[in-house]
């Protein structure tokens, strides 16, 4: 069997050390704690959860709910601690934090072949079989040999996320389609046009709006090209029209005029079922960003997939930098797993140490490693991680990353929450055939029982 070393003790690397010692790897856990913690850390726990301790909606109508039950099907010790550490939290799965850590920390310490070492790691292990899942705090010294190693500008150390509307939330009748000067034809962008007193009032309430607080642990640097649309409107009133918001080379075809000022929405899904705010990515509370944002025309009835966010959070841009097995480009045997790849929230950076704990112990063994099928939650993560973007950002799991549904006129026979739990039958249905999942062997290619074992955590 082959060694593996897993940098980071977080959920994401608790969960990839998991899949490999449990298909049989040898496998060496390296946590910095407690000989050193991340600002954002205050216990030596693994599996620390430093915000919240919601793992967000439950329901199979939701994406990140479909993701929760498909993990749990492909036996996930994430998912089963935290379902025996559930707190009541209404629609949501909420934990007790103690119990999660210890409930973890035992799945673990219950594989023999898996060992935890207390290391602080300051430079890639020059090594083989190397998983880098350090987080969104990696250390300065690693994350400099990182970049280092994947080329300068390749790495960032804040992200920033601008707000994804569903299309069918908005009202069409208010906006109109056009690139400026008609470069990239009539449908690049969806053109939300305000007038004089509309942006003047979108300013107020801008400024106004209350506003998320930087965490102690956040050294707060934000780039020029990247500027909450709050800090660039204090500079000045008229700094948004002149930026995000400049009406030049739009003329709306029902006016024949030029706005005074345009919010473009760019598709954010081949299918066209979402679409981003293009620049406006904001540190507004979700309250307030689904009130002022309901101020521009067109987006009076908006349902946002995801709200805009400016934090400190390190990850690579994983289009350029990482392979279809998330490993490095730039040098083989080193793979990275959680929120450093540019997946977002607590359940997608373990399913992303899920994924690349599965398909890595395959690989070790000589087998196949698909990816998880597009259809499902999974797939559609580890889709946002292959999928070129212009400008990379990490994102949680929303519908749009998923295919629509292959039915004619399915959108017009169904309502929206009839079609998720349409996505989710047909994710889950999916999910079954994916050769990774723990069950009985499906073919002689994949025949090795240790590659998919039955659940067992604790």
């Amino acid at each position: 069997m082959a060694e593996v070393t897993v940098v980071g003790g977080g959920l994401a690397g608790c969960e990839c050390a998991y899949q490999l010692a449990r298909a049989g790897h040898a496998v060496r856990l390296v946590e910095q704690k407690p000989k050193q913690r991340t600002p954002a850390q205050t216990t030596d726990a693994l599996a620390e959860l430093v915000c919240s301790n919601s793992f967000r909606g439950a329901a199979l109508a939701n994406a990140v709910g479909l993701l929760k039950e498909e993990m749990r099907r492909a036996g996930s010790l994430i998912m089963c601690a935290a379902d025996s550490a559930a707190v009541p939290a209404g629609g949501a799965l909420a934990v007790d934090r103690a119990k999660f850590s210890q409930t973890v920390t035992e799945g673990l310490a219950s594989l023999t072949n898996l060992s935890l070492v207390a290391e602080v790691v300051e430079v890639i292990p020059r090594q083989d079989n190397v998983v880098l899942a350090t987080g969104p705090l990696t250390g300065d010294a690693l994350a400099a040999d990182l970049e280092a190693t994947i080329g300068q500008g390749q790495l960032a150390y804040y992200d920033s996320i601008a707000p994804v509307v569903a299309a069918d939330s908005i009202d069409f009748d208010q906006v109109f389609r056009a690139s400026r000067y008609d470069k990239g034809g009539d449908d690049a962008y969806i053109n939300c046009p305000l007038t004089r007193e509309q942006y003047d009032a979108f300013v107020d309430a801008l400024l106004s709006a209350e506003k998320v607080v930087p965490r102690d642990f956040e050294d707060v640097r934000y780039f020029e090209g990247c500027l909450p649309i709050e800090v660039m409107a204090e500079r000045g009133r008229q700094t948004l029209a002149f930026g995000p918001m400049k009406p030049v080379g739009l003329r709306d075809p029902r006016t024949g005029k030029r706005p005074y000022a345009v919010v473009q929405l760019r598709m954010e899904d081949a299918a066209g079922t979402a679409y981003n705010l293009v620049g406006f990515q904001t540190r507004m509370k979700y309250g307030e960003q689904q009130r002022v944002f309901g101020m521009i025309p067109g987006l009076q009835h908006a349902r946002f997939e995801r709200f805009g966010t400016v934090h400190r959070n390190t990850f690579v841009r994983a289009p350029e930098v990482l392979d279809d097995m998330l490993q490095l480009r730039a040098r083989q045997g080193v793979f990275l797993a959680g929120q450093i790849t540019g997946v977002e929230g607590y359940v997608e950076s373990a399913a992303c140490g899920l994924i690349t704990g599965l398909r890595l112990a395959a690989q070790l063994r000589g087998y196949a490693a698909p990816p998880p099928p597009p259809t499902t939650a999974l797939g559609a993560l580890f889709g946002h991680l292959r999928r070129a973007h212009d400008d990379f950002q990490p994102s949680n799991v929303v519908w749009s990353m998923f295919p629509p549904l292959d039915e004619p006129a399915a959108k017009g026979r169904r309502g929206r929450g009839e079609r998720r739990l349409a996505m989710s039958a047909r994710a889950l249905r999916d999910l079954q055939t994916w050769p990774l999942m723990p069950g009985e062997p499906r073919d002689q290619q994949h025949n090795e029982s240790a590659l998919a074992p039955n659940v067992g955590v604790v």
